[in-house]
């Protein structure tokens, strides 16, 4: 495995992704992992808080689709304040 990820350049992607530094493929990974887990939030606090009244399924749809929606701007912002504190 560790030939693997030595010969396709994914062993310098993932030592800047685990060192945390902000290029423009690390920020895409941080992007999409971030809007996963805001999916997943967004469901399970649309089951929590209206599972019973409208179905379970469907109150964990319409969470999972309405939490990118407030993520994804600060996520962007934020990743943008580190780029620019990470140049001074």
């Amino acid at each position: 495995m560790e030939e693997l990820l030595k010969t396709l350049n994914t062993g310098d992607f993932l030592r800047s992704l685990a060192a945390g530094d902000l290029n423009i493929a690390t920020e895409f990974v941080w992007l999409i992992a971030a809007t996963i887990l805001s999916m997943i939030g967004g469901a399970i606090g649309g089951m929590l808080l209206a599972g019973k009244d409208i179905g379970y399924q469907f109150s964990a749809m319409l969470g999972a689709l309405f939490a990118p929606a407030g993520v994804i701007p600060a996520i962007i912002i934020g990743l943008a304040i580190l780029n620019l504190l990470n140049s001074y």
